[in-house]
Formats: structure tokens, sequence, C-alpha cells
């Protein structure tokens, strides 16, 4: 057995705790201890324990019965964000990247069956759902997403499907698994993706990868526009050469 392998290693009420905090979200901001309880499928004297270690660590709020985080919260994923070269070395270029296109940009990383947002610089709003940093995303549903998973042998990408039920979040998205298959192949090969009001209608997105010293795609950066019937021309001739000219100085600086 392997040290990874020892199960005494593992701390279940560590992990509990962080259950807990990640509860928490747009559509539960304030709860109570047996909604929490629910949520976190744990007992309600396990919840309290927890909710009463955070409150002490300043990290949870009560008002009367409802709970919430508070925002000494945001250490935890800054310490993740102030620890990455690949943020600090990409944000000026993305804000001179949206300048130019006078569109939003963003980037993003695999984590697990999902993307997430390390970095938005927005520009003007065009999505109804809210978009920032730490925003998750289904990576086969996303420009950067497609891209991120276009460096996967196919063997992973044949288990990364096996793990994930494609549904349809617009009219126009595709879901089955063969198809998605074949579309993160050609980006694999070319090297950049337009998703069109796939993720939310009205919606454009297109995705370039930040290669690391090996060519190996460590993150993907995108430019957000609203939908046209051109849009591909539009891409092809006006964003591609700034996405891959950005993706190409992050690289160069890393």
């Amino acid at each position: 057995m392997t040290e990874k392998e020892k199960p005494n290693e593992f701390i279940q009420s560590f992990a509990n705790g962080l259950t807990l905090i990640c509860a928490f979200d747009a559509d539960d901001t304030k709860m109570t201890l047996s909604q929490v309880a629910a949520k976190c499928g744990m007992t309600r004297a396990m919840a309290r324990r927890l909710l009463w270690t955070l409150e002490k660590l300043g990290y949870v709020e009560n008002s009367g019965r409802l709970f919430y985080l508070k925002p000494k919260i945001l250490e935890l994923g800054y310490a993740y964000l102030s620890s990455q070269r690949l943020i600090a070395v990409a944000e000026p270029i993305m804000e001179r990247l949206a300048e130019q296109v006078q569109e939003s940009c963003s980037m993003s990383v695999m984590d697990g069956l999902d993307i997430v947002y390390v970095l938005r610089i927005p520009t003007k709003r065009i999505m109804k759902i809210s978009l920032g940093v730490g925003t998750r995303l289904p990576a086969w549903a996303t420009s950067m997403g497609r891209i991120l998973l276009g460096a996967m042998s196919d063997a992973e990408l044949d288990t990364y499907f096996a793990q994930v039920n494609p549904t349809p979040l617009t009219e126009y998205t595709i879901t089955d698994k063969e198809h998605l298959k074949k579309i993160i192949i050609d980006a694999r090969r070319q090297q950049w993706i337009v998703v069109n009001q796939e993720l939310e209608l009205g919606l454009c997105s297109a995705a370039v990868p930040v290669l690391n010293s090996q060519g190996k795609p460590v993150a993907a950066i995108n430019i957000g526009t609203p939908s046209s019937s051109s849009v591909l021309d539009t891409f092809t001739q006006n964003y591609l050469p700034a996405l891959r000219s950005a993706a190409n100085e992050i690289m160069r600086l890393m």
C-alpha cells in the first residue's frame, strides 16, 4: 500500500468541513442548520459542530437561525490564485486582449469533469448566467472545455464521457457523445474552436489553448461574443489572430 492509499491518512472531519463550505452557493446563500445538514448529507449534530468551528475561525456568521459565509472565506480561494504564476502572467495580457477586441475574455483550467474560471475580464454583459473567478461549467458544453478535453488521449476521452451525461442547455446544444468526441478531436487538431449558442442562446464563444513548454494545454482562453449568422467568419478573421497572439505571449512569459 502506497502513502496515498493509507486509510488512516484521510481526515474525514476536515473533508466534511470542506463539503459544508461548498454547500453555500448562489442558490443557497443563507441556510438553517437543518438545511445545511440535509444538503451535506450529515447529521444535525455534525453540521452544528462544523458551523460552530467555522464561526469561531471567522469563516461563517449566523443571524438568528440562518448561517452564511463571511468575506474571510475568500482567503481560501486567494491562496490558490496568488500561488499561480500562470494567472499573474496572463492577467495583463488578457486585459489588453479584452480592450483590443472589445469583448469579454476568460481563462479556465480543468478540474475533474468541469472547467473552472481562474481569470475573467468582462466588458459588456451579454450572458444571463453570471460568470466570474471560480465559476464551474461542464467541459463538454463550452469552448474552453472542449479545447482542454482535446489535451486528453482518445482513451481518456472515452473515460471522461463514461462519467458525464450531456443534457440540452439550449435548443442548439450538442449532446451526442460520439459527435462531441469528433468535435473535440477536431479542436485538438486545429487548436481552436467556436461554440455557438450551445451554452446560452445568443452567445458565441471562441477558444484556443495555452500551451506549456512541452506543447501540452495547461489552460484555455476565450472570447465571448453575441451570436450572428457570420460568427465563424468573424472569429477567424478578427478574433483568432488576437487570441493566438495572447496565448503565445502567455506561453512565452511562463
